[in-house]
């Protein structure tokens, strides 16, 4: 039986061999649904399994699991019992550490003609 890849600093990655931490990290955040999980607990309220699966719209259980088993791995998100998903201050460190490049996207998107997809700035001001 094959052993599940674990995605950490120094272990083999996507694109990199020597499983540099940025590299690391972009291949964690860069696996399907990794970044709608921590988009959806961004608030601050834990959230059920099957909460979670409803906001980030995933079909597949299975796919879910793996990535909150990954998540919860890299210590970005934890699971609190009966209180659910939710952040760890490291996850919401990531989160404010994204924010740049979040608001850069939102720029690019407008430059580009489509403000509708500027969503980082509007959640922003909306949270304010």
């Amino acid at each position: 039986m094959a052993t599940k890849k674990i995605i950490e600093p120094g272990k083999p990655v996507r694109n990199s061999k020597s499983g540099q931490a940025i590299m690391a990290l972009l291949d964690l955040l860069g696996r399907r649904w990794a970044l709608r999980i921590l988009w959806e607990l961004r608030s601050g309220q834990r959230l059920s399994f099957r909460a979670l699966q409803e906001s980030c719209q995933i079909s597949s259980p299975n796919a879910l699991n793996t990535r909150l088993k990954e998540l919860r791995h890299a210590g970005i998100v934890d699971l609190e019992g009966e209180g659910g998903y939710g952040l760890t201050e490291s996850g919401r460190s990531l989160l404010t550490a994204v924010g740049p490049l979040a608001a850069w996207a939102d720029d690019w998107a407008r430059t580009v003609g489509r403000e509708d997809l500027a969503c980082y700035t509007r959640a922003k001001d909306r949270s304010a």
